[in-house]
């Protein structure tokens, strides 16, 4: 099934056409890796899933983005509740100057989660997805500003889990870290899939190669190609795709 759908879709910041006429499908349950080099439009691509691009001003589009079939572009599209449905992980990672557990446990309260009990296990919950229960939980009470930078990432992903969203959008999680926390956040992404539609833009082309069902090559705002990983990588249908996956540019 198509989760998200984008027609037509263009994205200016004033004058600047940021992505012209993208026209690609994200289907449920999969992981879609995004590539291209820097001003290539993956960023904006995928800050207009969630319309964070409404915070920029001068930001306009064309087109539609489909979300579960509703066009999310519309007038009147709650966006605190789009953003609560597709999550949204940074390439550095953020947590609150709080305990791990009130890290986790801050959205669901402002969402009306109240009972202590339920907070505990959904906190338990999503940190055993993301792999990190078991290295944070004799100090859920210690400042999550403690942690590695691994350990900072996977709470930001457990933390976006907490609010039960249904898509999982990640721009460049991975670029501060080392070989180690990286394979840790890409495992937590392979079991993660099964529940959420994950969206991973990245500039490590083999990271993209490592966990995605299909890849989505983006140039100077342009979408050049989609499809199955293991084809884009071996044998792709645009020039351009091979070049910069072989590293003749970007």
């Amino acid at each position: 099934m198509t989760g998200i759908r984008l027609l037509d879709f263009s994205h200016y910041f004033g004058s600047c056409r940021a992505l012209n006429r993208v026209n690609l499908e994200v289907e449920k349950n999969e992981i879609l890796g995004v590539i291209g080099p820097a001003g290539s439009g993956k960023s904006t691509f995928l800050r207009s899933l969630n319309r964070l691009n409404d915070l920029v001003q001068g930001s306009r589009t064309e087109g539609s983005v489909e979300v579960d079939g509703r066009d999310i572009t519309r007038p009147g599209t709650s966006l605190v509740e789009l953003r609560r449905k597709l999550g949204m992980v940074f390439a550095v990672p953020v947590p609150l100057p709080r305990s791990i557990y009130e890290n986790m446990a801050f959205g669901p309260r402002l969402a009306g989660v109240r009972n202590k009990e339920r907070l505990d296990a959904l906190v338990r919950d999503c940190l055993e997805q993301t792999a990190l229960w078991q290295e944070v939980k004799d100090r859920l009470n210690t400042s999550a500003l403690k942690l590695s930078g691994g350990q900072q990432q996977r709470l930001c992903v457990a933390r976006v889990l907490a609010l039960k969203p249904d898509y999982i959008l990640l721009d460049e999680p991975t670029s501060g870290l080392d070989p180690v926390s990286t394979m840790k956040i890409e495992d937590s992404l392979r079991r993660l899939k099964k529940d959420y539609t994950i969206v991973l833009v990245t500039n490590n082309t083999k990271q993209a190669a490592r966990v995605s069902d299909r890849t989505a090559f983006f140039l100077t705002g342009e979408l050049v190609e989609v499809g199955p990983t293991e084809r884009i990588f071996t044998a792709p249908s645009d020039r351009r795709t091979e070049d910069y996956i072989s590293g003749r540019f970007g």
